[in-house]
């Protein structure tokens, strides 16, 4: 549940009855008042904190310590879920009014402490007035009731996927807040709570572990939490005629896993892999961060896979289709299973920062196909180099990536910073010596375990750990327009454009 403000003292019921009479109409007055106040004050504007690719994605003033959301799934997936989104926060500014990101939704109301407040639409902010400014540093409940609409997903590249038999949910980069409201920015991760009421017949699962599954006649309520804190673009909810397989993994880890129900026995195969994949990666950067894992199959067509936190989004035909090679679906596996320390655990500090996500998530994909199924890393490395002036040239630097096109949030998803970013960590292995590498890797999850990093703590760490001074390297590695030259391999040469080169989508 949502954090708890410190308990008021006790009234005698007479004292009650007459407070909550003189807070019934207080509230209306209030509420009529907080709305004039919208309208009378200057107008409401979208904000953000800053950030280069996503202008207005996040807002300033407040730093959120939980969420609260509970889902009510009408049993059909092309109708409004109702929803109550509870936010418990600390101010960390003077605030006579607050942004919340929500793009999508009818707003009912919304209570900042307990009060009616005024609400109104800025671009894809809900813009909150509440009945009292607010001081800073001081902490504050804020409680939205609203609608969450699957099908505003269908058209915005995420939010709510829609499913054969239900919903998941693919918040990256740019779309949570098209699910509920919410300071939609990596940089303030926080604590959830999701409370999911649906029919009898089918089954709800979320980021965390379950903490209760209460029926009331022909519904149910599905509790999760999550025992970490997560950034908004991580969360998971599936809604689906599911079946939940448990598993045990290494030193007791608690493995769950989602599929459609009717195709348990033909996915377990794979649904098995995990154990050893989570004991590779442990081997590699140490001990998983989180309180349990598991894959979640949806019969959807997305066209990419995603590290929604402890419970990874994946299309289930990746795992039927029989053109892609089994090698090929465990690497995948181990990319989106290497985010939960490499984008989830350790969260980038802001989106510029997202080849420390899909970077490392693809160096270990291409490590574990190197020592498995005999796939040469450097071979894949070879390649990547030959198209990387290319990759720079569409879509930036690693670390500088250009903004998404206009109209398609998820397009700063390119090859720069997927192969073009593992690439930077190849060229660094070689530069500082393998041991080297693989200390740093270590202790950056370490180091930032539960907290957000940016390119900036990751170039000081690796000076540190090799004892170099790296500022040059990185400063071409990571920003330079043109690919340096490989070390230690002299003969790479840039290759000229052949066909489209990009990788499947991962995230």
């Amino acid at each position: 549940m949502p954090l708890t403000p410190r308990p008021r003292p006790r009234l005698s019921r007479l004292a009650v009855r007459r407070t909550l009479r003189r807070r019934r109409t207080a509230a209306l007055l209030a509420s009529a008042v907080s709305v004039c106040l919208v309208a009378a004050a200057a107008p409401a504007e979208p904000l953000g904190v800053g950030d280069r690719l996503y202008p207005y994605l996040g807002n300033p003033g407040y730093d959120v310590a939980s969420y609260d959301l509970s889902l009510t799934y009408p049993g059909s997936n092309d109708k409004p879920l109702q929803a109550v989104t509870t936010i418990d926060a600390w101010t960390t500014a003077d605030l006579e009014r607050l942004n919340l990101d929500f793009g999508y939704g009818t707003v009912r109301s919304v209570e900042v402490d307990g009060r009616p407040a005024g609400f109104t639409r800025a671009g894809e902010d809900l813009v909150v007035t509440p009945e009292h400014p607010l001081a800073e540093r001081s902490w504050t409940r804020i409680t939205v009731r609203h609608t969450s609409d699957p099908v505003y997903g269908d058209d915005q590249q995420g939010g709510w996927v829609r499913t054969s038999d239900g919903l998941a949910m693919a918040n990256q980069a740019d779309a949570a807040h098209l699910v509920f409201p919410c300071n939609d920015h990596p940089s303030d991760k926080a604590m959830f709570t999701f409370r999911i009421t649906a029919p009898n017949d089918y089954t709800a699962v979320a980021n965390g572990l379950r903490a209760g599954a209460d029926r009331v006649g022909r519904t149910t309520t599905w509790t999760y939490r999550t025992q970490h804190p997560m950034a908004t673009e991580l969360a998971q909810v599936s809604i689906g005629r599911s079946a939940v397989v448990h598993r045990e993994g290494p030193h007791g880890l608690p493995l769950r896993d989602v599929v459609p129900a009717s195709d348990r026995k033909a996915l377990e195969p794979w649904l098995a892999k995990t154990p050893d994949q989570i004991a590779w990666m442990e081997s590699k950067v140490g001990r998983y961060p989180f309180e349990t894992y598991g894959v979640l199959m949806a019969q959807a067509a997305t066209g990419f896979e995603l590290e929604t936190q402890t419970l990874s989004l994946f299309e289930k035909d990746l795992f039927t289709e029989p053109a892609y090679p089994k090698w090929y679906v465990e690497s995948v596996m181990v990319h989106e299973l290497s985010h939960q320390w490499f984008g989830d655990s350790v969260t980038p500090r802001s989106w510029s920062d997202v080849w420390l996500n899909e970077g490392h998530a693809t160096w270990y994909e291409a490590l574990y196909a190197d020592e498995t199924a005999h796939r040469p890393m450097e071979e894949r490395m070879k390649a990547a180099y030959g198209a990387s002036d290319r990759w720079r040239e569409a879509g930036g630097p690693p670390a500088l990536p250009k903004p998404p096109v206009p109209g398609q949030k998820i397009s700063i998803f390119r090859p720069n910073i997927y192969d073009g970013a593992a690439l930077v960590l190849y060229a660094l292995r070689q530069e500082i010596g393998a041991p080297a590498f693989e200390r740093l890797e270590r202790i950056w999850v370490q180091e930032h375990r539960d907290a957000t990093a940016t390119t900036s703590d990751f170039e000081r760490l690796a000076a540190a750990v090799s004892g170099r001074d790296l500022r040059g390297f990185f400063q071409a590695w990571l920003y330079g327009e043109k690919t340096p030259p490989m070390p230690g391999h002299p003969d790479w040469k840039p290759l000229p454009r052949t066909q489209d080169d990009g990788p499947r989508v991962r995230r």
